[in-house]
């Protein structure tokens, strides 16, 4: 099959040098004989220019080089669009990459994006706004609005800035409905995952599958700051069973649930992000799941 590959390069993202990523897409992509170019990202997100591009040069794949809120914006344009994504992953985070097992390294992901294999994997809207991975309300968006105004990124950045965070954290209140059942509970977070992780391998959802047609809600309920680390890392470990969406478990600190829809009101005004990227909040998201929303180049 003929292939023509368009290679998003993000020239900010991350803290890696481009220059020898650029050298290496080109080495390999002579080598293998395969048509390419090569296209710096959008600094306003806008990639609707790429419709035309796509149709017009009969273009089977777009490789995004970047981090988690370009595979966003990118995507977010061409779903319904026939046409392979591919990631080289080169963000701060790397949650969808990590997620799918697409390796750090540039020419091992290199190397899937020219012989690995498209799937469909699914997304989800928060209201109107697309989100290939994972949102949160609350702590963890209070968190990605700090760190898009850092100077510098990375994950020494990124753990400084939770840290931080963490010392003046508070608990919101939401009222949650799902699957015709609806709670109230304070917490410091709702994460909505489509896939297991916030990025780095940092695994907030384990059970979580890109294309299982479900949702992974994580609520970090109200507790004291001395108990939440411990509560978080049974978590991160697995060690939470999945519960019913019915389940309200109100004296379980963390609530583990799937559900391909839900309904978060956000009286207090908890912050938003989606993806990694901050986002302005609401008083009331909308989630639902999105089957098939893409083909994914992945190992």
């Amino acid at each position: 099959m003929h292939r023509k590959i368009i290679y998003l390069v993000n020239p900010v993202s991350g803290v890696k040098k481009k220059s020898a990523l650029l050298e290496l897409i080109i080495l390999r992509n002579k080598k293998e004989k395969t048509e390419y170019d090569i296209i710096y990202t959008n600094p306003d997100g806008d990639y609707a220019f790429l419709r035309e591009i796509i149709s017009r040069d009969r273009v089977t794949d777009v490789v995004i080089c970047g981090g988690d809120g370009t595979v966003n914006a990118v995507a977010a344009e061409l779903t319904g669009i026939d046409v392979n994504i591919g990631i080289i992953p080169s963000g701060s985070g790397n949650g969808l990459a990590f997620a799918a097992k697409i390796p750090r390294q540039s020419h091992a992901a290199i190397s899937v994006v020219l012989q690995g294999r498209a799937a469909p994997i699914d997304a989800f809207y928060v209201n109107n706004l697309f989100s290939c991975t994972l949102c949160g309300i609350g702590f963890d968006a209070l968190v990605a609005h700090d760190f898009a105004r850092q100077k510098r990124r990375g994950l020494q950045t990124y753990i400084r800035v939770s840290l931080s965070n963490f010392l003046r954290a508070r608990p919101y209140a939401f009222t949650v409905e799902t699957e015709g059942h609806s709670f109230s509970t304070s917490a410091f977070l709702i994460s909505i995952a489509n896939s297991n992780q916030f990025g780095n391998n940092f695994t907030i959802a384990p059970k979580a599958s890109l294309s299982d047609g479900l949702l992974d809600i994580v609520i970090i309920k109200e507790m004291s700051k001395f108990r939440l680390p411990f509560s978080l890392l049974y978590q991160v470990a697995g060690i939470n069973k999945l519960q019913a969406a019915k389940e309200t478990a109100d004296e379980k600190n963390i609530m583990y649930f799937q559900t391909p829809s839900l309904r978060v009101i956000n009286p207090g005004g908890a912050p938003l992000h989606i993806d990694g990227e901050p986002q302005t909040s609401a008083g009331q998201f909308d989630i639902r799941i999105v089957r098939n929303a893409m083909n994914l180049i992945q190992p």
